[in-house]
Formats: structure tokens, sequence, C-alpha cells
């Protein structure tokens, strides 16, 4: 059932003209100077960011509400859909609220992780001062204010880096929502853009009170009993094509197992660990019959391009995409593009 929360349209924040699409698409410090003018001159601010929201987006979602209330403002935080079970013991995640349509009067909305206002799922953004900061490959400056960082960890980097600008105090709490965007988009550690400086940052989140050990129990060792027969189901349908693997579930296979959105969520991972692998896929059949993929890479395919050819979009290592069914026509479509994708790594390749 559709939500609305609140009412009418504020008007754009005074003094700062819109940059729209010409807005840089980097972390320099002009943007991130313009992002906080914003912040400090208004009062009351929506933060959102994509439909069904994984790791880096709630965690960077909390955090984002986290800064704006030591600035003393109103934050209120809204997603589509529902936070996963896994992220609901995060510091504030009860208070992100689930709505499809929001109101004012708000003096900006903060995007995180959105590559467009559609990817939000949330009807009525159009009508305010947007500010989009991402970091994903298939990033657009679709925004008033555009902060587009490819190379940061997890939008959550970013976050991070904004709470250091504004002087703000990096607390046990915050820390530990940042920390599980580091955890959660890099896949561990094991992929995306890790570098030095993501384990300097975990360093000083740990240091401010993030619980590593404990972070990682909530996440990666909290796994339900029907997603564990869903992987069953999935493992059941493995198929192995060279350095390209395959796993998929139907709608009944879902039923079956009562399993939800939240149990689908890394199944893809099981298949991109196979030795001798490059790149793999996850095909959940949806009950109207579309299909959603995942795609994974160890780096030397950019599972990005193939899901922006698809109509998704995501990172270089992780990406994402929902297809026309029925299921054999999906798979067919995916595995097209991703036999080109890796027949061309394999002519790069001695």
């Amino acid at each position: 059932m559709e939500k609305t929360l609140f009412n009418p349209k504020p008007p754009a924040p005074s003094g700062l003209a819109p940059s729209g699409p010409d807005s840089p698409i980097d972390g320099s410090a002009s943007i991130i100077a313009a992002i906080l003018r914003v912040l400090r001159d208004g009062e009351r601010f929506l933060v959102c960011s994509h439909s069904r929201p994984d790791g880096d987006a709630v965690g960077s979602v909390l955090a984002m509400g986290m800064l704006l209330q030591q600035m003393g403002k109103r934050a209120d935080l809204v997603t589509a859909d529902s936070v996963p079970g896994i992220y609901r013991s995060l510091p504030g995640a009860s208070g992100i609220r689930h709505a499809l349509r929001v109101h004012g009067p708000y003096d900006a909305v903060i995007l995180l992780e959105c590559d467009s206002i559609q990817r939000a799922r949330l009807s009525g953004l159009e009508n305010f001062f947007l500010i989009n900061i991402d970091h994903h490959i298939s990033g657009r400056p679709f925004a008033n204010l555009n902060w587009i960082d490819f190379g940061a960890a997890s939008v959550g980097e970013l976050v991070y880096r904004l709470v250091k600008a504004a002087g703000a105090t990096i607390t046990a709490e915050m820390a530990t929502c940042l920390y599980t965007t580091l955890l959660t988009d890099t896949g561990g550690f094991t992929y995306g853009a890790v570098r030095a400086s993501t384990f300097a940052i975990a360093h000083e989140l740990v240091l401010a009170g993030a619980d590593p050990i404990g972070i990682a129990r909530n996440v990666l060792y909290s796994t339900s009993t029907s997603k564990v027969l869903l992987l069953g189901a999935a493992l059941n349908n493995l198929k192995r094509e060279g350095r390209i693997a395959l796993l998929w579930v139907t709608h009944q296979d879902m039923i079956r197992t009562c399993a939800s959105d939240d149990d689908c969520e890394g199944i893809v991972n099981v298949a991109i660990g196979i030795a001798g692998v490059e790149v793999a896929v996850f095909l959940r059949e949806l009950p109207e019959g579309n299909i959603r993929l995942s795609l994974r890479s160890k780096g030397k395919v950019n599972v990005a391009e193939i899901a922006e050819r698809l109509g998704g979009g995501g990172h270089g290592n992780a990406a994402g995409c929902t297809l026309e069914g029925p299921l054999a026509r999906a798979i067919d479509e995916v595995m097209t593009e991703l036999r080109q994708s890796v027949a061309a790594f394999a002519l790069t390749t001695p």
C-alpha cells in the first residue's frame, strides 16, 4: 500500500543556483563545500537511497541522518523498501521510514547511491532541490548538486568525508553504520575500490567505537533457514561455462522455501567464489514474471558495463538489472553479453 509523507515543496536553498548536469563529478573540496552550505543554511532534509537497500545504502542513510542531527537539523530518513533483517540492528535503523511517495517541506533531498531519481522509487522527489552523492560507475549527474566519486569504496566513505569536512564527531553509532558500508560494499574488503585508505578509514571507525567482529557476525553470520534452503535450490541449478558461472531460482522455489527478497542477497557470491570463474550471475524469477539479475566479477570483467547495456547499473565488480521473462529468455540474453565480455577479456590475457 502506498504511503505519503508530509506536504508542500519548499523553495530551493537561498543564494545557491541549481548546478544541474554540469556539476562536478569528483570529490573536490568545492562540491563538498557547496553541499555543506546547503546543509548549514537549511533546517529540514529528506535522506533516501535506492530501493531494495543494501548495507551501504542503510548505513549511509543512517550516518547522514546522524550528521544532520549533530548540525542541529531535522532529517527524515525514507526508503521505498523496508530495511533488510540483517541491518535492522544498526543504530537508528528503526527510524528509517518505508514509503512510496514523499512531500515537504524540505530544504533539500539527499539521494545516496542513486544513478537517477527513479532508482529511489519514491514519487515526488522531482519537486525538490536534489543533492546526489554516489560512487557507482553508472552514476549520473542528474541532481542540482552532484558528488560522484568512482574511486570511493562505498558511498559511506563519501559520507565519512562529509562528516570530517563538517567538523562533526564520529560517534560509536555513526562509526558502526559507516563501517558496515565498507564491509558490505567491498564484499568483506575483497573487491571494489579497496585501497590503503579504505583500511585507514576502517581503522579510524574502529577506534571511534565500531565493533568489527560484532558487525561481521550480524551481517555475515546471521543466515536464515529459508535462505539456506533457497541457496540449495539455486545450487541445484548451478551451471558452469568456462569462466562463467550462473545459478537461478524460480518463483516457485521462493514460495517452497518461504524465502523473502532478503534471502536472495549474496547467493551470487557462492558462484563467483568458484576457482577459475571470472564472472557470475544469479537470476531470480519475480512474481510478475520479470527476472532480476545480480552480477559479480573478480575484477577482469566489468559487470557494470554489462548491466548498463541491459538497463541496470552498479560497480565494476558488482552490478544488477531486471529483464523481461521468461527465465530461459533472460538466461540467453545475459549469457550472450557475458560470453562477449569474457571473450574480449580472454583476447587481452596472455
